[in-house]
């Protein structure tokens, strides 16, 4: 799982599980393009990440516009000659249903979470069959297979963001191009941090977040980094178009944990 002389893109890369990713493949001697629309806080984690790998640089790209996206590639490739890692990551939340969204929030959601994965998509991939191949990882969610309540367009983009990573490994399988997607449980990012505090008891759904998941406790975002550093590795050069839950076992439960919490009869040790 080494990176040397690979070139690796992180959109989203400023925080959380984008940030945990650009510190894991610098980690592993990757040159790293982090890319975010967030000025500040990507520049101070690029001047993080020169003290573990000298290659990084940042790139502030709103990856929801085009034009954005294919100048932005661009200069990626004058900068390190190519790419061969994409890890389509950026994302937001909101929350609404069917009959609440508004269309400019809807249009928000669906532009910043799966437009972005297609766009970046586009634009790289020409670039990955220069270089003979490639792996793309996209983060998804347990909402890419489930659904949480007034979360539509939030729902609605994660399970695209799982079509399209089938699609892209189908279509560029014979070009040498993987694609992956994560499937994320509750996972301790500032976006979940800032979810929870619009609550009445952001300590309580804290607390519920944790329960959701087998041990007992949220995911971090390194946790979730070290898969996608393997999908993107080759060591897993016979793993494309598939969903790999990263999720603490939230999915397991039928009935979700709280039926196990109502007195059902619980395995003995």
């Amino acid at each position: 799982m080494n990176f040397k002389n690979k070139v690796v893109v992180v959109t989203g890369a400023a925080s959380g599980i984008g940030l945990a990713c650009c510190r894991e493949f610098a980690g592993r001697d990757a040159s790293v393009a982090i890319i975010d629309l967030d000025q500040k806080t990507g520049k101070r984690a690029a001047q993080e990440l020169r003290e573990i790998a000298g290659q990084v640089e940042f790139f502030g790209i709103d990856v929801s516009k085009r034009a954005q996206v294919q100048a932005g590639v661009a200069r990626i490739v004058k900068k390190y000659g190519g790419i061969d890692v994409l890890i389509n990551n950026a994302g937001i939340q909101r929350y609404a249903s069917a009959t609440t969204c508004s269309e400019k929030d809807w249009d928000l959601v669906l532009s910043v979470n799966l437009k972005s994965a297609f766009l970046m998509s586009k634009y790289v991939i020409p670039e990955m069959i220069k270089r003979g191949g490639g792996a793309i990882v996209i983060t998804g969610s347990v909402q890419s297979v489930a659904a949480v309540g007034n979360s539509v367009h939030y729902v609605v983009s994660k399970h695209g963001l799982l079509g399209l990573t089938r699609s892209l490994a189908l279509d560029y399988a014979r070009h040498n191009i993987r694609a992956n997607c994560v499937l994320p449980g509750a996972i301790d990012t500032p976006m979940l941090r800032w979810a929870v505090s619009l609550g009445p008891d952001p300590a309580g759904a804290l607390a519920a977040c944790d329960r959701m998941h087998l041990r007992g406790t949220m995911g971090r975002p390194e946790e979730v980094a070290r898969v996608i550093a393997f999908l993107a590795s080759d060591l897993a050069s016979f793993m494309t178009g598939a969903a790999v839950a990263v999720d603490g076992g939230m999915l397991i439960p039928a009935g979700g944990l709280a039926s196990q919490e109502q007195g059902l009869p619980a395995a003995k040790p």
